[in-house]
């Protein structure tokens, strides 16, 4: 079963926005580094070719997304994103590479820039519109948990941090006329682009192992244990996988063992539209139903249960390490 939510699908046309105007400051630095020969100034440039390759391999990925499942694809396509995602990792480790090459080759050969008020302008220009795409682009990419979205807006925002130390330094250089200073900054920030890029490669490889989400499991099981029924005995064994921005859950849900199918099924549909109400994500369910076993009595609070064979000993309180307990769960837990 799945529980639907109307999202607007503005997704691509932001994203191609994103692409077409990365396009632009990529020209426009290519021009600052024409003009101040700054090693600085290369490797922003650098970064922004990661920007637009990374911008439209993701449009690429929401385009996938997007369609509707096939045979082929029983889950959708939504997991395309995570695997964009970690590309544009990995390109973004690369640009830091080759500007790490740049500045050391500089440093150890000497480059002096020139022209820098022209660079430092045009440079500070492309930071204002890199920083309010990327919180944008991080924004709406939060709010439609959309990977895709949200590792553009991170990178274009780190690529923000870069580029204010790319003027920062231009300044200095021009102040002091210490050239050493260009070429240093570049080192400086082709590290950081590469630990960027690290980081961009975690996140999407968690997302294709399906890596447990113990922050989106402790929250589930907290209006969970706020709103549970008596006859919700047990919830156990709860995965949760991310296709895209949709969420597929398993889980184990263990009712009385007297209830007849209807009865149980109604059970599970109340808890399926708990858990769609407190998120506004697409959500497809695939829950199983358990009968009660005898040891299930020491932890259920049916008080009006007529078939009891144990007494009530504790309550097993939900949180998000019990709810993804394989077996069911008993007084020993």
């Amino acid at each position: 079963m799945s529980e639907n939510k109307n999202i607007p699908n503005t997704n691509f046309i932001f994203q191609r926005n994103v692409a077409l105007v990365g396009i632009l400051l990529f020209v426009a630095k290519l021009l600052a580094w024409h003009f101040t020969n700054s090693d600085a100034v290369f490797s922003d440039a650098m970064e922004s070719i990661v920007n637009i390759i990374a911008a439209f391999m993701g449009l690429y990925s929401l385009y996938l997304a997007a369609k509707p499942k096939d045979i082929d694809h029983p889950y959708g396509h939504g997991k395309v994103e995570f695997v964009t995602s970690g590309v544009e990792g990995a390109l973004i480790i690369f640009a830091g590479i080759i500007i790490i090459v740049q500045a050391v080759d500089s440093l150890l050969h000497g480059n002096i820039p020139k022209q820098l008020d022209w660079g430092i302008a045009i440079v500070a220009v492309t930071a204002v519109i890199n920083y309010l795409m990327g919180h944008i682009s991080q924004k709406k990419g939060i709010q439609e948990n959309s990977l895709v979205l949200q590792s553009s807006g991170k990178h274009l925002k780190s690529d923000t941090i870069t580029t204010l130390g790319v003027v920062v330094s231009l300044i200095l250089v021009q102040i002091t006329s210490l050239y050493w200073i260009d070429a240093a900054v570049a080192l400086l920030f082709g590290t950081y682009i590469i630990f960027i890029g690290y980081k961009i490669i975690r996140k999407s490889l968690s997302g294709i192992m399906d890596e447990a989400d113990l922050g989106m499991l402790e929250k589930l099981s907290k209006f969970l244990n706020e709103n549970r029924k008596r006859q919700w005995i047990d919830v156990h064994n709860m995965r949760i996988q991310q296709h895209g921005s949709g969420l597929h859950i398993d889980a184990h849900l263990t009712l009385p063992w007297y209830y007849e199918l209807r009865k149980a099924h109604n059970e599970m549909e109340d808890l399926y539209k708990l858990i769609g109400k407190n998120t506004d994500r697409t959500i497809e369910f695939n829950f199983h139903l358990d009968d009660c076993k005898p040891i299930s009595c020491e932890i259920c609070e049916l008080w009006e249960c007529p078939v009891r064979q144990r007494p009530f000993v504790k309550k097993i309180e939900w949180n998000a390490k019990t709810i993804a307990q394989v077996g069911k769960h008993s007084v020993n837990d």
